[in-house]
């Protein structure tokens, strides 16, 4: 039996075909090529089509067949990762109302903190872990209160991950870990938030159905099924929002363990057994995807909105012709430091854990004659590793103690000097495996199609590539301090 794993990312759809019977990767694509636009019509918003998610989809798939390595057919069970956060509103005949409120949009900033101030009184973050702030709930009374004519049209809300599902299968439903996204899910109480959902006046008819993260939400639709060259019986039976599912993806799964992925955003991702909540709600917590009432195991997730976009963005303004290996290599040749140059890496919308300020990005300290583009490309990389640091100090505050951090050898985690920025400004080891979301998606169905007894045996053939152990901490630790301090500076303006 094969299982199709997708990534629904913020820059295009990756998806990939694994044999669960080996455990091992046969094809992976994604689509589109280019990185696919954000829509901004105004600052601080942030939009996709979902429209074009479902075609840059069934794109991925097909483009994945045309390798010829494996039988479409034999394909037995779909699992999907997102992008997480984000809102979709779909009248009775499931067409979409507007585009997707994404995850880095802000627009829902002031109407989750408004929420928040109300709500506080009645230990909101002690059942709920967060504060509302500007999470799906928040986008939805977004809607609610700006829209109020389509919002009267809208039968359901969905996350992204829910909205793919219902394109393959026809069904509208969800699970507690993706709910717990939206800050939608009472943890004292197991169960649905009625205290927010009646603030915000929110009926809970709008909400999917919940079912187990790892279950049947459904069988292809025939339609669905002619068009990809897939069987008829094919199951959607596992979707977790991308951060979740990194960590599954690299065997997270016990308190103690922790993951972290550096995107188009980048995240440390903690899992305890305890309800853990930041009194200022800079870090989240969701419920994790093998979170149980007798298992609350709960994921602690520091979101940087500003890390591989601003090293695309740099690449893109002064780099072309150059590929990525290249641009890192340049970069090495620079001394640890940038020979003064810092980056605050904050030009993608309002930031959890700055108190969900919109700081923008900030380039300091250049000299037109000392300096060139490599030593901006070094600065880039140390100056995310550095907001790495900053964040995971606050998870530290929040009893949260990582010896190791795992990674996928992927994205800026395949830069020498980002590896070593990171395990340097953070103290901390970093292990790299060859897994990626899609192909965690995949194990996730084998997981719940019942494919596989348990999850030592779905990740059985997970192999560590490459340990980077800290080096030159004091160095990194004085350059940090200099960093934060210019943070600091500019947080108080």
């Amino acid at each position: 039996m094969l299982l199709l794993g997708i990534d629904l990312g913020t820059s295009s759809v990756k998806v990939s075909v694994v044999d669960a019977a080996t455990n091992t990767k046969i094809v992976s694509t994604n689509f589109p090529e280019s990185e696919a636009p954000i829509l901004s019509d105004r600052v601080g918003w942030a939009e996709q089509n979902p429209i074009t998610w479902w075609s840059h989809t069934r794109e991925a798939i097909k483009k994945a067949h045309q390798s010829g390595l494996y039988n479409p057919k034999d394909i037995g069970a779909i699992g999907i990762a997102y992008q997480m956060h984000g809102l979709v509103v779909v009248d009775k005949t499931n067409k979409p109302l507007r585009n997707a409120v994404i995850w880095c949009d802000s627009r829902a900033v002031e109407i989750g903190n408004e929420a928040f101030f109300h709500l506080k009184e009645h230990s909101f973050l002690a059942t709920h872990l967060n504060s509302p702030g500007n999470f799906t709930a928040s986008k939805l009374a977004w809607v609610k209160q700006y829209e109020p004519e389509l919002y009267e049209q809208v039968y359901k809300f969905m996350l992204p991950g829910d909205y793919l599902s219902m394109c393959f299968t026809g069904e509208i439903n969800s699970n507690i870990s993706s709910i717990s996204e939206g800050v939608l899910w009472n943890f004292a109480e197991h169960r649905l938030s009625d205290s927010l959902l009646h603030y915000y006046g929110i009926t809970e008819s709008l909400v999917p159905e919940l079912l187990p993260v790892f279950s049947t939400y459904g069988k292809i639709r025939p339609i669905v099924a002619d068009e990809l060259g897939l069987s008829p019986d094919v199951v959607v039976s596992y979707k977790s929002g991308d951060q979740p599912n990194n960590a599954l993806s690299l065997n997270v799964f016990e308190p103690g363990e922790v993951a972290a992925t550096a995107g188009t955003s980048g995240v440390i991702y903690a899992v305890t057994d305890k309800l853990v909540y930041d009194q200022q709600s800079r870090v989240n917590s969701f419920a994790h995807v093998n979170y149980q009432v007798d298992n609350p195991n709960i994921g602690v997730l520091l979101c940087i909105n500003g890390t591989g976009i601003q090293n695309s963005w740099l690449k893109k303004i002064t780099a072309m012709g150059y590929s990525y290996p290249q641009i890192n290599e340049f970069a090495a040749a620079v001394p640890i430091g940038s020979e003064g140059v810092q980056i605050l890496p904050f030009g993608n919308g309002a930031e959890r854990m700055l108190l969900n300020k919109t700081l923008h990005a900030h380039i300091e300290n250049l000299d037109f004659v000392r300096h060139d583009a490599a030593h901006l490309w070094r600065a880039a990389q140390e100056g995310i590793a550095f907001a790495f640091r900053y964040g995971l100090d606050i998870m530290r505050e929040n009893g949260i103690q990582p010896e190791v951090i795992r990674a996928g050898h992927t994205n800026l985690f395949l830069s020498p000097v980002f590896q070593q920025s990171f395990a340097g400004a953070t103290g901390t080891g970093v292990e790299l495996y060859d897994n990626d979301g899609s192909v965690g998606a995949a194990l996730g169905a084998g997981l719940g199609a019942g494919v596989y007894t348990d999850r030592n045996e779905a990740f059985s053939g997970l192999k560590k590539q490459i340990t980077i152990e800290p080096r030159q901490v004091e160095l990194y630790n004085e350059l940090y301090h200099q960093w934060k301090q210019s943070l600091e500076d500019k947080l108080s303006i």
